[in-house]
């Protein structure tokens, strides 16, 4: 009987791990994801900042970014927003990671 209770421990012990894997692999994953979109937030903005030295004014668009200063955005993984109020403010950028429904 004793054979049997130990089993048991067992196999519950290993369900409880495999169960903890899944939902810390989810939380790892969300995690990554949000670390890669502030990166790409952050490379805009550089890139926002590098126009302004250079030309004296914030772009209007990301696209200008992409096609005047090297910025390169994998518009298939990330949403960008990018909001120029005025040419003579920052820029507010937000990066979301398409389909990311937990962030």
């Amino acid at each position: 009987m004793q054979m049997k209770h130990r089993r048991w421990l067992i196999a519950l012990a290993l369900v409880i791990a495999a169960v903890a894997a899944v939902l810390l692999s989810g939380r790892v994953r969300r995690d990554l994801a949000r670390q890669s979109a502030r990166s790409v937030q952050d490379a805009v903005l550089r890139s926002a900042v590098q126009c302004y030295s250079v030309e004296g004014a914030y772009p209007s668009s990301v696209d200008y970014l992409e096609e005047h200063y090297g910025l390169m955005i994998d518009h298939k993984t990330y949403i960008v927003s990018y909001d120029a109020f005025s040419s003579n403010l920052l820029p507010q950028v937000e990066v979301l990671v398409q389909g990311d429904e937990g962030a």
